[in-house]
């Protein structure tokens, strides 16, 4: 499954955004899909720009425990419909809302934003940095995995936050998604829908990394053997998956691209429209 290891949840009593998160920088208004009649909207949303000096909530006492509740019963029945309010009530009792729960992926808009250097050459100029693999072993046919290595070291080295602990087997599971996806694809040189699909990919798969981290282990209690366990767990990184996905259809169909500069005012705009989404199913 390539999931970390799951954690009891976060306790209650402290910000639902912890302090070593990064800010979310200002929206890009270029990046921000226009209004239905056409015309760009002049400035971001409340919706989509929450001021980034708000106060941080602090977390309420069991806070997950409606989505547990909720991703108990689908562990146990497979149903879908509980498995969709399960994210609900973890985006809007867990993480306050989804306002509050973008802050909380601030790490995730901020690595987006590495991987995409990365993969536009800074991955390439680091393995050479490192002793010139490209020369023997960049030929092998290991080269793929080395690169992915190379690239996870970049995009999220290991700190000791479980962000990190998240985000690093997102960006491998990424990379490895996009070489099945694109058979012939070339990681030290990727083309632009390559790499924003390598983009796309590793948002969901850090949304879905997070949410395992916080409620897999009640999951994982609550179903009846460990492979339904695992078949539970995948019915849901699935679903992220397509959510993510749509999300960022929504912003590519806008007419709006992804470039270097843009990246985390996209990436904000997705996950935004993301948690909105899993937030309608608390209702």
């Amino acid at each position: 499954m390539g999931t970390s290891q799951s954690s009891d949840g976060s306790p209650g009593g402290v910000p639902l955004v912890p302090p070593w998160v990064p800010d979310l920088p200002p929206l890009d208004v270029a990046a921000v899909p226009p209004s239905d009649d056409g015309s760009q909207a002049p400035e971001p949303t409340p919706a989509t720009n929450a001021p980034i000096t708000a106060p941080v909530p602090i977390a309420p006492a069991g806070r997950f425990s409606a989505a547990r509740k909720s991703l108990g019963g689908f562990a146990g029945s497979g149903n879908s419909t509980a498995m969709r309010r399960g994210l609900g009530h973890y985006i809007r009792s867990g993480y306050g809302g989804s306002n509050t729960a973008v802050r909380r992926f601030g790490g995730t808009a901020a690595a987006a934003s590495a991987l995409y250097g990365a993969l536009s050459g800074g991955a390439q100029a680091q393995l050479r940095e490192a002793g010139s693999p490209l020369d023997s072993r960049i030929q092998s046919e290991h080269a793929a995995d080395e690169v992915i290595d190379v690239v996870i070291e970049i995009v999220r080295p290991i700190d000791g936050t479980q962000d990190a602990e998240a985000g690093r087997p997102a960006v491998g599971d990424a990379l490895s998604e996009l070489l099945a996806r694109f058979p012939d694809a070339d990681l030290l040189n990727l083309t632009e829908e390559q790499k924003a699909f390598a983009i796309e990919r590793y948002v969901a798969l850090d949304v879905f990394q997070r949410l395992s981290l916080d409620l897999g282990k009640a999951l994982c209690e609550k179903a009846p053997s460990a492979v339904t366990a695992l078949s539970r767990l995948k019915q849901i990184k699935d679903y992220v998956k397509e959510t993510v996905a749509a999300s960022f259809r929504k912003i590519r169909d806008s007419g709006r691209t992804m470039t270097a500069n843009s990246i985390s005012s996209v990436v904000r705009l997705a996950l935004t429209d993301t948690f909105q989404v899993f937030e309608g199913y608390a209702e």
